[in-house]
């Protein structure tokens, strides 16, 4: 197929991914009303990667895991900065936040990479710095406000802290040793990401009571496992090999919309005209730099495939 000519394969797959990545921070919410909030990352993690790694087994064989001892390690830091970091902070800040304000402020992630580039000496446009200085202008009104709603702290340094480290798990994916198969990469950073989770978890007290587990949480742990991070990330893998990049990279941008939104409407979270003004900067400034970057045809300064796995 030609990845300039979209078909409807590449619709379905992009919607899905739009909706699916968008769709995770509802379902961390509801996730962690009844599971505590380290332990229930462990869980979908642990499971997505045994889900994903018995694929892999049952249609290659043994092979399909062959990687040098620096891959394995590289996989596993990614694993860990991406996962127990990045996704792991995320659900504890919704304890505090609302899913769409960690939404809107996980999406400065496109910019904190660009800091790492210029801290790399990689020197990015003019444009670039220009989208990074408006994104991070967005960040900055959203977290001296909290969004203009009821919302604290220490949720937002944490969902920041989180978002600088995917933003350094993304950074550093393309630059140390990765097994070469993204699927067997990802099979290796999902199970060591969600196996520190489930230690981290039970080290600082967290205790997983399934009685009092409600449905609601066993079925969105459920949808997160199957649906985020399974068909999420298979279609975003689909999509690098079938779609034009400059069509995929418009996740970077729709997600936020799509929590915002889904938060809204499911949870009634208040939209504030604060957080729609710094909503609207963070788009504003993360639609500049991937645009500005695509020109060059260098990848778009976005996370990699499991950025919402």
């Amino acid at each position: 197929m030609d990845r300039n000519t979209p078909d409807m394969r590449v619709w379905a797959a992009l919607a899905a991914v739009y909706v699916v990545w968008g769709s995770t921070y509802l379902g961390i919410r509801l996730t962690i009303d009844t599971i505590p909030p380290l332990l229930s990352g462990g869980l979908r993690f642990v499971a997505a990667g045994l889900l994903l790694g018995g694929v892999l087994a049952l249609r290659r064989g043994a092979a399909a895991f062959r990687m040098t001892w620096r891959q394995a390690g590289g996989a596993t830091l990614a694993g860990l900065l991406l996962l127990t970091g990045g996704n792991g902070m995320v659900a504890v800040a919704e304890q505090h936040i609302s899913s769409g304000l960690a939404a809107l402020l996980v999406a400065s992630v496109p910019l904190w990479l660009v800091v790492f580039r210029l801290v790399a000496r990689d020197r990015p446009y003019l444009l670039t710095l220009a989208g990074v200085l408006i994104g991070f202008g967005g960040v900055a009104g959203l977290s001296l406000t909290g969004g203009g709603g009821p919302s604290s702290t220490s949720g937002i340094v944490v969902i920041l802290l989180g978002s600088l480290s995917w933003s350094a798990g993304s950074f550093l994916s393309g630059r140390i040793a990765m097994p070469r198969d993204p699927f067997v990469a990802s099979t290796v950073e999902m199970l060591a990401g969600g196996a520190t989770l489930l230690v981290a978890g039970t080290a600082l007290g967290e205790r997983l009571d399934p009685a009092g587990v409600s449905p609601t949480s066993w079925l969105a742990l459920v949808y997160l496992i199957l649906i985020g991070s399974l068909v999420g990330f298979t279609s975003y893998v689909w999509l690098l090999g079938n779609a034009p990049i400059t069509l995929v990279s418009t996740y970077a941008y729709v997600n936020p919309v799509v929590a915002v939104l889904l938060g809204t409407a499911v949870l009634s979270e208040p939209l504030t005209p604060p957080m729609i003004a710094g909503g609207l900067l963070i788009v504003v400034g993360v639609a500049l730099v991937v645009s500005t970057e695509r020109r060059d045809r260098r990848p778009p300064a976005t996370a990699p495939a499991l950025d919402r796995a």
